[in-house]
């Protein structure tokens, strides 16, 4: 009974040991692009360090999730560049007619990658991400607040754009 036990227990475990799940990332984005310039995104927003704050994000997701190298245009296969196109904020809830609780923000971002020649390899248009954030009286804590959702919707459309364009994904 006891040997029973031990050959199922192994076959259970060789089972889910080898089911497949592998972690994600890794690869390069879109087929042979293995080294990227990432031009900073031109910023029509009116969030200072709005621009700085997405390509940054880009920067970071290339580098922790994928094979391809972040290098100069000169040495790049391809390029990344883009824009900002607005950041704005909607009242999500009051506490009053004149105070307001929590903001949401949202943002909307056109991306492309282009190759030596020019010709796109990968674009997307109106790109959306929004992240909430409550208000504060103190001037000084909305603002960094505020910057702080600004920073968290950069980074959650760094990973959603990168996955889409893997190769892997």
């Amino acid at each position: 009974m006891k040997n029973l036990k031990w050959v199922l227990f192994v076959c259970v475990f060789a089972f889910f040991a080898s089911c497949g799940y592998q972690f994600e990332g890794g690869g390069y984005i879109k087929n042979d692009v293995t080294r990227v310039a990432v031009k900073v995104l031109e910023n029509k927003s009116s969030e200072t360090g709005a621009g700085i704050a997405f390509t940054n994000a880009l920067i970071r997701e290339i580098l922790q999730k994928t094979d391809t190298k972040v290098v100069d245009e000169s040495q790049a296969t391809a390029v990344f560049e883009g824009t900002i196109k607005s950041i704005t904020f909607a009242t999500l809830s009051r506490s009053t007619t004149e105070s307001v609780i929590e903001r949401r923000v949202t943002a909307t971002v056109d991306l492309k990658l282009t190759n030596k020649d020019g010709d796109v390899i990968w674009s997307v248009k109106d790109f959306t991400s929004d992240e909430e954030y409550t208000v504060s009286e103190d001037k000084i804590t909305d603002e960094s607040n505020k910057r702080e959702a600004v920073e968290k919707i950069a980074a959650r459309s760094a990973e959603k754009l990168i996955s889409k364009m893997m190769i892997n994904f």
